[in-house]
Parts: structure tokens; sequence; C-alpha cells
């Protein structure tokens, strides 16, 4: 497996490069089961000919079940809830791929989403975060440790009030040392504001959340008519819990946006070709701050060779491909089967112009007796220079054909002329005064995923907004004059325009990677295609890592090799701009805010190298004010529930583009699942392009304050008392996201010194127990490189903190 801290990573890292050193300790993470592709049932996943494809509950009886639909390379629609029958997945599938999941023995639910319900909204989703089986075997043994009677067998994690249009709702979650074997709920008891009785604002129940037979813990959401300032939970064994409500995404009254700020600048869809020239007509009305880049890779392009098949039995079909594209000649070739109706006529083959006239050989009866596998023969003798014959998916072609008329052969595409056939070049427009690489880089992309509509006009309406309020707007000018912004609106130009023309389901480019064995023919057309986010090089399917396929056909089918497609070439090529520490990729549908890791290798799930506290503290931190900007333009909240790493709140995507710019790249990358389908009613989707760019606009004020941070942080040590005799508990706190490192033996701290760790996923910075008395020393460092009291923690410097651990 390929070393996530390799020297360029050392070198992107915002922290020196000892510090990163030190890193490498607490992210290295050597997956031993990570040696090949999880084992699956055998799904022939091949969508026939014009089938519609429909969004289909798949029913689960567990995460484990999950894994393996995924390792199937079925086309997952971003949604995974988990109920107390087991797990339920949305699926794009056509009748005969939801036939093979039966035969495969998946069970299918209800048909949520037909093409013709295009514009109606999917059902919400659901997905939680999975953690560690040992944390609850440390938390139980504590729980029920005789020397501890004061620690309570029920912690709260989090108790978070936010409000969603005009709900209120308080979510909390909460675990249980005996949530691992027992499956009772626990009753919330909430207060009605501040000094008010438990109880007195109602309550909920949480129930228990179990993610591949591991206890995770107790959650639930429940509408509330007043704000809690505090709950209380009372386990089943009577141990109690108290924490204080926080706020989720509060909404300042006053925004970031001065008086005369322009926005709302998308009117409808844009096809790839309409996005293209939208930033070029933006580049050439703005030219002192903006220009056009045209990437280095140019896609295959929207363009197939023209194909035909022939009959209707497997093993007397014969399949056609033109060698001219269809749009260069293909489109205009014909193939025809003749019964020449008299006995003894041996096979033979005509050409006048395109048109292909295959005479069958007959018996002295005048039966047909000619077998597919001699028509292949004959027409790739007879006719080579027009086209390719191949037996139908690696039959023997021992079939006699049935006469056939005479069949035009086509590409299948529909898109109008103005849209070009030919190899498509991939644009972003570079958005900044000083465009030179001076500044901190922010790269912002879309439509990965061909049929997501709605994360293109995020761009754009982003674009605008920067270029059109820079010379009347403070916070605008600041962004561009200190920043060098690269937004890419589609990077899949391909795969959308066959979405908007051809099959509004498709996700993947259009590059027909199938062998002539397998699926390559005409009937197989909604099926090809690369999973562009599955082809990058980090924790991929290459690699042993869970949720990409090698199936051609897959939804999520990785491509032959990692990038080997020019659409996953253009973006590496752009994330190794040596500036660009900041990044999101837009995608659709879900309501998710996530980031890495993105990946797990099964069948023990383990992950790719978790971020440090600090780093995760990083990207929670910037993840609350770009959420808060989301929630501005209309009070919708991307629930708590569905912001973290993409492992924990969805499932595995091995290969996926976050991961290459985190681990390779060093990049702060984040991912919006926006909306909550793919090609919403226009209204929503203006909504949601609205809402959605006010998040990436406050991603550029987070890399200008990144880029201008040398507020050095502050750090305190908290002493508390410990269940064990003569033993304290010690904590950090930091004024802002920070590394800790601390030495307990009196020793000044160094990069080499212990990194402060996290005590488990979404549960803050670890409990240290110390003997009283010890004496602590240690410093802070936050994510842009800046040292508490400007120590140099290189073992000489006197100027970190100290402190004792004894109690006040």
């Amino acid at each position: 497996m390929r070393d996530p801290l390799g020297p360029r990573w050392r070198r992107r890292l915002p922290l020196p490069a000892a510090l990163a050193g030190a890193m490498a300790v607490v992210l290295l993470v050597s997956p031993a089961s990570a040696t090949a592709p999880p084992a699956a049932p055998s799904v022939d996943l091949v969508r026939v000919g014009d089938e519609e494809a429909n969004v289909v509950e798949v029913l689960l009886a567990d995460t484990a079940q999950l894994d393996a639909l995924v390792a199937t390379g079925v086309d997952l629609d971003h949604h995974v809830a988990r109920t107390e029958d087991g797990v339920v997945a949305h699926a794009v599938i056509t009748a005969s791929e939801g036939a093979a999941l039966t035969a495969a023995g998946f069970r299918l639910g209800e048909v949520l989403h037909r093409p013709a319900d295009a514009q109606a909204r999917v059902a919400e989703r659901a997905a939680t975060i999975a953690e560690h089986a040992a944390d609850n075997r440390q938390f139980a043994a504590a729980a029920s440790d005789p020397t501890a009677p004061d620690v309570s067998d029920v912690k709260i994690i989090r108790a978070d009030y936010y409000t969603s249009g005009t709900s209120q709702i308080l979510s909390v979650e909460a675990k249980w040392a005996q949530g691992q074997t027992a499956s009772t709920p626990l009753t919330v008891e909430r207060d009605s504001g501040p000094g008010t009785a438990f109880g007195s604002g109602g309550t909920q129940t949480i129930s228990r959340f179990v993610d591949a037979g591991v206890y995770l813990y107790h959650r639930g959401a429940a509408t509330v008519t007043t704000r809690p300032d505090r709950i209380r939970i009372t386990s089943p064994t009577g141990d109690v819990a108290i924490a204080t409500v926080k706020e989720w995404l509060p909404t300042p009254g006053d925004g970031p946006e001065g008086p005369g700020y322009q926005k709302d600048f998308v009117t409808s869809y844009l096809t790839p070709t309409e996005l293209y020239a939208r930033i070029h007509q933006l580049a050439a009305e703005f030219p002192d701050l903006a220009e056009i880049v045209e990437l280095p890779y140019k896609t295959n392009g929207y363009r197939r060779h023209a194909q035909a098949v022939l009959g209707t039995a497997t093993a007397s079909r014969v399949a056609v491909d033109s060698l001219a594209w269809g749009h260069e000649g293909g489109n205009a070739v014909s193939v025809e089967l003749a019964d020449p109706g008299a006995p003894n006529t041996p096979l033979s083959v005509s050409v006048t112009g395109s048109a292909v006239r295959v005479t069958l050989s007959t018996d002295s009866a005048g039966t047909v007796t000619s077998t597919a596998a001699q028509v292949v023969a004959a027409l790739n003798a007879g006719a080579g220079s027009l086209l390719r014959a191949y037996t139908y998916r690696g039959s023997p072609g021992t079939g006699v054909v049935a006469p056939a008329a005479r069949t035009q052969l086509t590409d299948g595409l529909s898109a109008p002329a103005s849209v070009s056939r030919e190899p498509h070049p991939v644009y972003a427009i570079r958005i900044g005064k000083h465009r030179d690489g001076s500044k901190l880089g922010v790269l912002a992309y879309a439509q990965e995923h061909a049929r997501e509509w709605v994360p293109p006009l995020v761009t754009i309406e982003t674009a605008e907004r920067l270029l059109r309020n820079y010379g009347h707007d403070g916070q605008t000018k600041q962004l561009l004059n200190n920043l060098d912004i690269w937004i890419a609106p589609s990077v899949n130009p391909d795969g959308g325009h066959y979405s908007f023309y051809d099959f509004n389901s498709q996700r993947k480019n259009m590059t027909n990677h199938c062998p002539l064995t397998g699926s390559a023919d005409f009937l197989a057309r909604n099926s090809w295609g690369v999973d562009n986010n599955r082809n990058y090089t980090e924790y991929s399917l290459f690699d042993g890592y869970s949720g990409a396929s090698s199936s051609c056909t897959s939804g999520t089918y990785a491509g032959p090799s990692e990038l080997s497609e020019p659409e996953n070439r253009n973006l590496d090529w752009l994330a190794a701009r040596p500036n660009i520490r900041f990044s999101m990729n837009l995608h659709s549908s879900g309501n998710y805010f996530m980031w890495s890791p993105g990946a797990y290798a099964l069948p023990d799930r383990v992950s790719a190298p978790r971020p440090t506290l600090a780093e995760e503290s990083a990207f929670w931190g910037a993840s609350s004010r770009i959420l808060s900007a989301i929630k501005r333009h209309r009070n919708m909240a991307v629930t708590p529930a569905r912001t973290g790493p993409i492992s924990d709140v969805l499932y595995s995507a091995a290969g996926n583009s976050g991961d290459m710019l985190w681990y390779k790249y060093g990049i702060y990358a984040w991912n919006f699942e926006v909306g909550t389908s793919f090609q919403p009613e226009w209204e929503e989707a203006h909504a949601e392009a609205m809402e959605f760019a006010n998040g990436l606009v406050e991603l550029m004020r987070v890399a200008r304050d990144f880029a201008k941070d040398k507020q050095r942080p502050e750090s305190t040590l908290t002493v508390a008392p410990s269940s064990t005799p003569g033993m304290v508990n010690v904590t950090f706190e930091t004024s802002e996201p920070a590394a800790v490192f601390y030495t307990l033996d009196r020793a000044a701290p160094t990069y080499a010194s212990t990194l402060y760790g996290s005590a488990g996923i979404r549960e803050g910075g670890e409990t240290l127990t110390v003997p009283a008395g010890t004496r602590v020393h240690w410093f802070s460092v936050d994510s842009a490189g800046n040292v508490e009291n400007n120590y140099r923690p290189d073992g000489n410097g006197q100027n970190y903190r100290k402190g004792t651990a004894v109690l006040p």
C-alpha cells in the first residue's frame, strides 16, 4: 500500500516538516486485509438496450450485506438508512439489473423514483458514523470497574439544537456501556429553558445504532416546541448523564454580504457546453480578474461508433460496430442478412457504398444454415473496411442466424449538432487579482457524476458572485486580492451531455472499456463508462479498498487502472498546483457534507488513515462556518449525522478524489452532496444553487483567513478528579483548532513528543489519567503552523507551557 505520508505530503502540510513526521506515527495505518477487492455475489449488472433506470430500495439485513452490495458495483444513490429491521439502500437500476440483484440474493423494495418523476424529490437520506469496537469495550470496562463508582455507564456525546425551515429539532447521540448486547432504547428528558426542571420540555427516545455487528451509539432526533438548555438521560441501570444543549449551525443576524451584494445569477440548468460558454464569457468580461485555462487532457468526446445487434437468441446473435465514429460516417452503414430463397447457396458478403448485404448459406432444402460465428467471419473478411463483427458477449456463435431486414447502424446519440462530437477540452476559470501562484489556492470542481445537474450551477453562481461583487464589496475584493481560485464547473462533459440528451441516470463518463467478449455491444450502451470518482490514486480498488468495481458495466467501475481517464488526470493536474490548499468537490444528492477518510478495506473495515485531532478539528471548525453560510439562505440545515468523514456517514468509496487531494497533496478537501435528488424541479434546484453557493464562497473566506492567520494559538491545562486514588484527569483546550504536543517527564516538548489525541470519533480530546503532581510541559501549533508563545520546539527553547497536575 502506498505511504500516505510520502515526501510530497510532508512538503505540503501547513505544519513544519518535523511535525509532519510526528503525525506519521498517528496517521499511518497498514490494512493487512487490503490485498484484494472484497468478495461479492457474482452479479451481471448490464443495462439492456433502451431500459430506463429507477431508484429502487434494496432491503439489507445488515451493514455486511451493504458492503456486499457496494462490492457488486451497483449504482448507488448516496442513500443509506439504518432501521430497526436492517439497512435500506437506494440503487439506480434497470429492470434487468434488478433481476440480477434479486437472483444474487438481494431483496428489492419500493420503486422511489422513475424517469417520469425525474423532477420529484427522493426520500430523505440518512447515514451514521462508524466507530471502533474497542471504544465500546473500553467504555464498558471503565463503567463496570468497581473501583470507579463515580463513572456513569451512559455518556452523552452530542446534544444539538437546530432549526430546519420552521421546525425546531433536537438531535441527541449517547453511548450506553451495555449497548453492545442490550437493545433497550434510552429516554432523553428535556428542560424547557435555563432554570427549568428536566421533563418540563418533554421527552424523546433514542434508539441503538449497530454497524457491522458493532454498537456505535444511541441516536435520534425529535421536534421540540422550545429550545431546551439541558438534557438528562438515565440509563436502565440507574446511572445518569446530563449535558448542555449546543446550537448546531447558528445563523448570525448579520451575514458577511455587504450592502448591494449581487447574487442569483442562474436561471436554468446548463449543459457542459453552456457551462463552458458561461465561464468564457465571464473571463472575457473581467480580463483583469479571470482567465480560462484549458486543462491538458481532452476527453474521449461525446461520440460513439455506430452499432447494431442482429438476432434475438444469444448463440445466434451478431453484433456489428462501424469502424468510423457515428458522426463521421458510421451512422450511414447498414447490414442486411438475406435469405437467398434458393437451395445450396454459399455464404457471401457484398458491399455497395455503405450498405452491406450478407447472403446466408442454405442447404439442399433451401433452409438457412449460416451460424453466427460464420456470419461474423464473413463480415470481417468482406466488409472489414467498414465494420467489425463479433459474436454476442463471448458466445461461441453456434446458433443459426435468422434473416434480418436492412438494419441501420447508429451511435444512439441525440444531442443537437451544437454539442461537439470531437474529443472535448475541459475548462476551468481561474479567478484572482494575482494568478501567478503566489497566493493561496482554492479549487472547486463539479459533475464528476454526469447526472448531477445542480452542482455545476453552484460553481457558476459562485464565479459570478466573486467577479461581479469585486468592484463594490470589500470582502469580495479581499478574497480575489488574496486567493488564487480555480473553478471547474464540469470535469466530465461527455457524461454530462449524455445525461442531458440520452440517459438522464448516467453516472459515469462515456468511455467503453468493455471487451468484445463482454458487453461492448449496442444493447449495453447505457452501462459503459468509468466512475470518475473511483479512478483516483489513493486507497483505491487497486490498493484493495472497498467501494469500487472492476466490472466495465458497473455503476462504480474504477477503470482499467488508476488515473486511466483524462477527466481524472485533469483533476490530478489541478491538484498538483503547489499553492492549492483547500478544495470543494460538489456532488448531489443527499445533503451530506464530508471529508477524508473515504475508504476502508474489507472484511475488517480497516480505514484509510484518520486525520489527527488537530486536522479533524480544522475540518469541523471550517465545516461549521461553511454549513452556517448554507443555512443562511433559507434556514435549511445539513444535519450533524450527515457531517463528517465519508466512510463514517455514508459508505466506502475507494479511489475517490477527496482522498487523493488529502493524502497525496495535503489539500483540505471537502465534498458537498447538494439537495435530495439529482434533477429536482427548478424551484428547488435554484434554491439549492443559492444556498450552496453561499457555502462555497464561505470556503473562500476560510481560505483567506487561513492565508492571513498569524495569530498564535493559546492553550490551557485542565485538571479534574479521577476515580483512581492518587491520580487526576488532565485535558487540554485550545483557542482554535490546534495540535498539542506534551511531555510528562519534565523534558522540553518537541515535535517528537506525544501528540494529544482524540478520545474517539466526534468525542473531542482524550482524557489523560496521570499521578497527582505530575509536571506537564506542552505547546500548541495551529493548522497554519503558528506555534504558541513563538516557541521553537527544537529541544532548546524554554518558553513552552508548564503546569502541574494538581487539583485546583
